[in-house]
């Protein structure tokens, strides 16, 4: 083993939202900085890759094997590369809504209360949305939280198809709003992740030192078991250990708390951090559902997501529990997500004879539609030798359905309105909904709190058990909203990295 002979202040493993946001806090305090991520630079064609390749299978899958809850393996699309999973994400960030932080009634139980408010992130959400150049509009959404200040840059325009239907959807008495977007504008990488604005400033300081390929083993405690004392990676085969006085993970609610268990010793027997037998529980990711329009005219395939509905997120006259979330997935050619949903295009293309994929994708509007799970400390991230269960039953299932039927009438309302000329007539719209393989909006897995007998974090995301080891990727959820949670992570790393300075 390798012994890094230099002593860091803090340690941060991973750089995806909450990991490449908290360097770049964290940097200009002068502070010896070491940034460990298990995978390397991401190649610019392959973030910006805007051809049928996009639905080649495991194209990006993580190159090792999990398993469900039956004990049948699978590959996870979740990146490891600088960046993390905004390197692949839609680069949508939506804020919660106040009523998100505070205890909601749905259909099949309680989404719990955060124990912090709305009026505790805001001023954290206005800075993230600056940091992330954040192209938005406010107004319009009956849903929309308080805002400090307006969106610092100003929205995307629809692509023409796009504002054809949305002129369709408002005529119906709904409020399509424009969708918050991070982007750079720049021509060769226009979306924007906490590479650009995370990673790529924080290394401008000489005190900030980032290891690529290096992927954290374990955590080694000192021996009173209190605080962490150092972090085991493998680096191109070889063992390294670095030793620091904060150590920050954020890897993705899996890999964080899988590396919590696997950090198991005689001071800490059921993993670090684990007293409440609290780590890996409560695993939620959205009931997300792709959906396609098939259309009478070609699109670029390329284009941005734009569109919002928030009209049924708290329900609807006939259902009076959260239904969630509506976004337009923008060009098929580019929306990896949609790609690894189960295969829509493939299947529409064989009953439509002449439609290549290609074809066919450059054919279709997609859309995305979010419901919120519920908690389950049932629902769960394990470890079992060198193996990672991600035990998982959907719950909120109705909340869901009615959600895509409710859609369905407005798009064939919607249809009606704009004629053969913009839509072909189809009787069914195909859809499908992602599957535990793609863990996009994963959370919940050491959530914060005031009880140790209840949470793994206090409400800084310091561990309850250790002095000095945080989460700040999107473990500390205590319930998963019906938004995306980008936008909420990077604002939570702000918020924690204000603390961290505060501490050091």
């Amino acid at each position: 083993m390798i012994i890094d002979d230099k002593h860091y202040d803090v340690i941060i493993v991973g750089t995806g939202a909450g990991g490449g946001t908290l360097a770049n806090r964290l940097a200009s305090t002068g502070k010896e900085i070491l940034v460990l991520e298990r995978g390397d630079f991401m190649p610019l064609e392959e973030q910006n890759r805007v051809n049928v390749d996009v639905f080649k299978k495991e194209r990006y899958r993580a190159p090792e094997r999990w398993y469900n809850k039956n004990g049948e393996a699978f590959s996870p699309q979740t990146n490891y590369a600088v960046g993390g999973n905004t390197k692949i994400y839609g680069s949508a960030l939506v804020r919660m809504r106040e009523k998100d932080f505070e205890e909601v009634e749905h259909q099949e139980g309680i989404s719990p209360a955060w124990g912090v408010k709305y009026s505790d992130f805001e001023p954290y959400y206005t800075e993230a949305e600056k940091l992330y150049m954040v192209h938005g509009q406010t107004g319009g959404d009956p849903t929309e939280p308080f805002r400090s200040s307006d969106y610092p840059l100003p929205p995307i325009e629809n692509e023409p198809q796009i504002q054809k239907i949305v002129d369709a959807i408002s005529q119906q008495g709904l409020h399509p709003t424009i969708l918050p977007l991070s982007l750079t504008r720049a021509e060769d990488d226009p979306t924007g992740d906490s590479e650009v604005f995370g990673i790529v400033p924080a290394l401008k300081y000489s005190n900030v030192t980032l290891k690529t390929s290096a992927k954290v083993v374990c955590l080694l405690t000192n021996s009173s078991g209190e605080a962490v004392r150092a972090v085991e990676a493998e680096i191109c085969g070889q063992s390294y250990l670095f030793f620091g006085d904060v150590i920050v993970l954020a890897c993705g609610a899996i890999n964080s708390s899988a590396l919590l268990l696997r950090s198991a010793n005689h001071k800490h027997p059921n993993g670090l951090g684990n007293s409440s037998d609290q780590v890996g529980r409560n695993f939620m990711k959205h009931h997300q559902t792709a959906m396609v329009e098939l259309s009478a005219k070609p699109n670029s395939g390329q284009f941005l997501r734009t569109v919002s509905i928030n009209d049924f997120y708290w329900g609807d006259e006939n259902f009076p529990y959260p239904m969630g979330h509506i976004e337009n997935t923008g060009g098929l050619l580019q929306d990896i997500i949609f790609a690894e949903s189960p295969p829509i295009l493939s299947v529409l293309a064989k009953g439509l004879p002449g439609f290549g994929l290609e074809h066919l994708a450059k054919r279709s509007i997609g859309w995305w539609m979010y419901t919120e799970t519920l908690p389950d400390p049932n629902n769960r991230v394990r470890v079992s030798g060198d193996k990672l269960y991600v035990e998982y039953t959907p719950n909120n299932i109705e909340a869901h359905d009615r959600l895509i039927y409710r859609w369905i009438d407005v798009l064939k309302k919607g249809e009606n309105r704009l004629g053969n000329s913009v839509f072909e007539k189809l009787a069914v719209y195909p859809r499908g909904e992602v599957t535990i393989q793609a863990v996009a909006n994963q959370c919940g897995t050491c959530r914060f709190g005031e009880d140790p007998a209840t949470s793994v974090l206090d409400f800084n995301c310091r561990a309850h058990d250790l002095d000095n080891l945080y989460i700040v990727d999107s473990s500390f959820f205590p319930s998963s909203s019906g938004v995306p949670p980008a936008l909420t992570i990077i604002a939570n790393a702000l918020r924690v990295g204000d603390h961290l300075m505060e501490r050091l």
